[in-house]
């Protein structure tokens, strides 16, 4: 065995649209059904609302809108994705989660990704000639 082997960092992979994206694993406190999301007046486009997890109120923002994508109806596989950064949770709305994996290959992101800043994206995970845009939780969950 190579002492020298690199670390692979495992990621939970989910979809939006017919897009995937991936968050690592370690900023995910849990998976749970969707549930009644209580809008907030005057937040931001991106900001669904809050949901109420076991008696702590959550914010939960929704990816299409950051992305510029259309709202899409609720399905019975559309999840949030509970995310713990900066000991704050946020709950992200995805429309199914696909699984818990590791990417052999990441690349560094490009400056754009199709109409979105690349500054959204770690990088570039390749797996099986499949691309997944890896999340940076700084700039999804951290916008002003």
């Amino acid at each position: 065995m190579n002492v020298a082997t690199v670390r692979q960092e495992q990621y939970i992979e989910f979809r939006i649209g017919e897009e995937n994206y991936a968050i690592r694993i370690e900023h995910i406190h849990e998976i749970i059904r969707l549930q009644t999301i209580t809008p907030l007046p005057h937040s931001k486009p991106y900001v669904k609302g809050v949901i109420n997890l076991r008696g702590h109120v959550v914010p939960v923002i929704s990816l299409r809108r950051l992305f510029g994508m259309a709202d899409d109806t609720d399905t019975k596989s559309t999840r949030i994705v509970v995310i713990k950064h900066r000991e704050q949770s946020v709950g992200v709305r995805v429309d199914l989660v696909n699984k818990v994996t590791l990417y052999p290959d990441v690349q560094p992101p490009p400056e754009r990704v199709g109409d979105l800043s690349g500054a959204f994206f770690t990088g570039i995970g390749v797996r099986e000639g499949e691309l997944v845009g890896l999340l940076n939780l700084d700039e999804v969950l951290l916008r002003d």
